[in-house]
């Protein structure tokens, strides 16, 4: 494998890359033909386009673009989409280029994407390669962040419509039309050097990144520390939870990822009492218990020159 200062050459060099969208993301559609040309205008060659619109399709698209072996593979799209293109990226020669055009765009929040599109392309011509750390939940990877409870019941009912229409309050107004029939569950996080934490709640999160809904969880969490970052969110009263997300919102930049209520570790166990779905960066795949870990170093993705590739 090259280095990242020789792929980096290379992307400077050479533009070959792949654009895969996600038109059935937020903003998507509308945005993917001019998504082709603003990477034209900027000396891209790009070796093929997915639009991907129908469900199902974005995994053969990504294994597809792949296959052209380009140097960069520019993903456009929501969460679940980036979170795709990382799984299909991990451990291998090829840069990700983020196009956020999701409802929250936590991971392109995280590693400081711009949102608006034509900076976020700037970033593609005028940053550099990172790697940053991946997610495992057994051995399948994730971007962002793997949560149990209410967002799972939030991730598989909130409208699409409604999620074009308000972006991120979708998820907040779906959380409380499901909130008073939710059942708190018993949880159990226990890392590998044996530190344990009991909770009764409504909602557990295991993150990766420093956002969740589009808001900073902690000021100094980053996709780049080699830790994951255990908590719950409120206790087993639903006032609880909902004081809790309001705390979240208002101070995630002022908290640490040293101070309560969260875990910091990069290996875990994490059981519910009674088994949960999971749902990992938008996609309720698998179940509790599950062992949560980091792969270091695991994605290249371009970035702002001043983020802190350690």
């Amino acid at each position: 494998m090259r280095s990242k200062a020789d792929l980096f050459a290379a992307i400077r060099r050479d533009r070959h890359g792949v654009l895969v969208v996600n038109t059935r993301s937020r903003r998507g559609r509308g945005h993917y033909e001019v998504a082709r040309g603003l990477l034209s205008t900027a000396g891209f060659d790009l070796l093929a386009c997915f639009g991907v619109d129908q469900p199902g399709q974005l995994a053969g698209a990504l294994t597809a673009a792949t296959a052209l072996r380009p140097d960069l593979l520019i993903a456009g799209g929501g969460d679940g989409t980036i979170s795709e293109a990382a799984r299909h990226l991990a451990h291998r020669d090829i840069a990700l280029g983020v196009l956020p055009l999701g409802t929250t765009n936590n991971f392109a929040r995280t590693l400081g994407i711009p949102l608006n599109l034509p900076t976020a392309i700037t970033v593609l011509t005028d940053g550099k390669v990172a790697d940053v750390d991946l997610g495992l939940v057994g051995d399948y990877p994730f971007a962002n962040l793997v949560s149990v409870g209410v967002s799972a019941e939030v991730a598989r009912h909130v409208p699409a419509v409604l999620k074009r229409l308000l972006g991120r309050g979708a998820y907040p107004l779906t959380a409380l039309r499901l909130l008073p029939r939710h059942q708190a569950f018993h949880a159990r996080i226990t890392t590998a050097d044996q530190r344990s934490r009991a909770l009764r709640t409504h909602q557990v999160n295991i993150a990766n990144g420093s956002f969740h809904a589009g808001t900073p969880i902690t000021r100094d969490a980053s996709a780049d520390d080699r830790l994951l970052l255990a908590y719950a969110l409120g206790s087993h009263g639903r006032r609880h939870l909902l004081a809790a997300t309001l705390r979240h919102i208002l101070s995630g930049r002022r908290r640490t990822l040293t101070a309560a209520p969260f875990l910091a570790t990069d290996d875990l166990w994490l059981d519910t009492d009674p088994p949960l779905p999971l749902d990992i960066d938008g996609e309720i795949r698998g179940h509790t218990p599950v062992r949560i870990r980091i792969a270091p170093n695991a994605l290249r993705v371009m970035v702002t020159p001043d983020f802190p590739d350690t």
